[in-house]
């Protein structure tokens, strides 16, 4: 009995086996199906769309340049005179572009074209036509052409990016190192991608090769449709190392849009400061995790102080759309059309209320930018309230002289930070100013002292801080 126990379970593992194998192999070959057995096909119909673009302008010569890496070796041969030598010389550059309109609007990177004196457009089929900028936007680093000629031109269309997910094929066709028409393939490695390049980055990231000369070239789905605009990549050596940055159809058509009918881009503007939510903020705000963005200042006459909203709120949504984190917010803000009239949810002192806001327009004097923490001061130690590795000093005509402050700033002065307290490792420096503690105004170091105590009997384990920095006002969550 027992050997026929034993040969059976011998066959059932056998059996497993086989089927195991089976599939696994059946899984490879579902693989091989779904893997392109070549991209000729869709790239043909691609490539007489994508261009080459290059730039010419005029940049001047440092006195005592050498003009030549190659005139050392005719210094004998010949006088030079530094005075004789041209004051400006001729440089060009290339990049890469694609046309979206048959009339010849083309699309590449501002930073491509924005000392461009000169713009020729060269197509795969050899021909060239000069191009005019029509509007640039150093921003999000894109720029329109308009390809001066009466003959209409291949295009391709914008996809959805939305849609694309991690793992899909990608091509990119571009000119790099002057390389025109050269094609690379990869898939999508990342999307959402932070690169800290500027207030509105979210980049598809791909393995896809992109070198010098592919800025501004497009970025493919296997619909044939650009879901990307190649801008930047990642590298110690300055070529492909496999990691390449594209913007993203959706904001790309947004600013296409407007640098098409205005030259200029259009962006709304909310009047806030805002400030990323750390774990400390999150649990001091009262929120279950760090989501949103913390408005730490509020631009007297902005739509945020017209509308009601005030420091400490934490935005959520805005015009529908979820903020999961800070960086969302100026990007969202940016795409609302000017004037139009949004909901915007805060959470309020637990509470979540729903405001009404009239989108504005930004200009460069009103930027809507993530509060940065403050330089450090040195200031001499004086005697005052110790309280959380913090030395608090009243605000006196002394301190304010001392500090370095104007008579209308309000609040408790820090005039010391311990090193290795929780308040340092939040970025408070000395010269700071303690406006409010747990969104109650402070006029004095006991203030401070009597909110710290009354959270530590509430079981809190940091306390929320408004700080006046050098920077402006932020906030900061002190463990306690």
């Amino acid at each position: 009995m027992r050997r026929n126990i034993s040969s059976r379970f011998k066959n059932m593992v056998h059996l497993f086996g086989f089927g195991l194998l089976a599939i696994v192999a059946l899984a490879h070959v579902a693989a091989a199906q779904n893997m392109p057995q070549s991209f000729a096909d869709i790239v043909e119909d691609l490539m007489p769309a994508v261009v080459n673009i290059s730039i010419s302008t005029t940049v001047q010569n440092p006195p005592g340049i050498q003009m030549s890496p190659f005139e050392d070796f005719f210094e004998e041969f010949m006088e030079r005179d530094e005075k004789e030598q041209p004051k400006n010389r001729r440089v060009s550059s290339l990049g890469s572009g694609f046309v979206i309109d048959p009339s010849g609007i083309v699309i590449t990177n501002n930073h491509v074209v924005e000392n461009a004196e000169e713009i020729i457009v060269n197509f795969s089929n050899g021909e060239k036509f000069k191009a005019e900028l029509l509007g640039r936007d150093p921003k999000t680093d894109l720029a329109v052409l308009k390809v001066i000629t009466d003959k209409k031109l291949p295009f391709v269309k914008f996809g959805d990016n939305t849609k694309a997910r991690v793992g899909d094929w990608v091509i990119a066709i571009g000119n790099p190192f002057g390389l025109g028409g050269s094609l690379s393939v990869g898939v999508i490695s990342a999307i959402n991608r932070d690169i800290n390049s500027g207030p509105y980055d979210s980049y598809i990231q791909t393995d896809a090769a992109i070198n010098k000369g592919n800025s501004g070239g497009p970025l493919f789905n296997m619909d044939g449709e650009v879901i990307g605009v190649n801008t930047a990549i990642i590298s110690p050596t300055g070529g492909s190392v496999g990691i390449g940055f594209s913007i993203p159809a959706d904001m790309a058509q947004i600013v296409i849009t407007q640098l098409r009918e205005y030259g200029e881009t259009r962006r709304g503007w909310l009047g806030v400061r805002i400030q990323r939510i750390t774990e400390d903020l999150a649990e001091s705000l009262g929120l279950s995790k760090p989501k949103g963005a913390l408005v730490s200042e509020i631009i007297p006459g902005g739509p945020a102080d017209e509308a009601g909203m005030k420091q400490g709120d934490v935005i959520l949504s805005f015009d529908g759309k979820e903020v999961v984190e800070m960086r969302d917010l100026p990007r969202i803000v940016a795409e609302t059309p000017i004037d139009k009239a949004v909901k915007v949810k805060v959470q309020r002192r637990g509470k979540v209320v729903t405001l009404k806001v009239k989108v504005g327009r930004l200009e460069e004097s009103n930027q809507l930018a993530e509060t940065q923490p403050a330089n450090p001061k040195k200031q001499t130690k004086q005697p005052g309230l110790k309280l959380l590795g913090l030395t608090l000093e009243t605000l006196d005509a002394k301190t304010r002289a001392r500090a370095g402050l104007d008579d209308d700033k309000e609040g408790v002065l820090i005039a010391q930070v311990d090193a290795d307290s929780s308040a340092s490792e939040s970025g408070v420096k000395s010269g700071d100013i303690i406006v409010e503690v747990d969104q109650t105004s402070v006029a004095k170091p006991q203030d401070v002292e009597d909110l710290v105590n009354k959270a530590k009997k509430a079981g809190k384990k940091s306390i929320l801080m408004l700080m006046h920095t050098p920077q402006g006002l932020r906030f900061v969550a002190i463990k306690i």
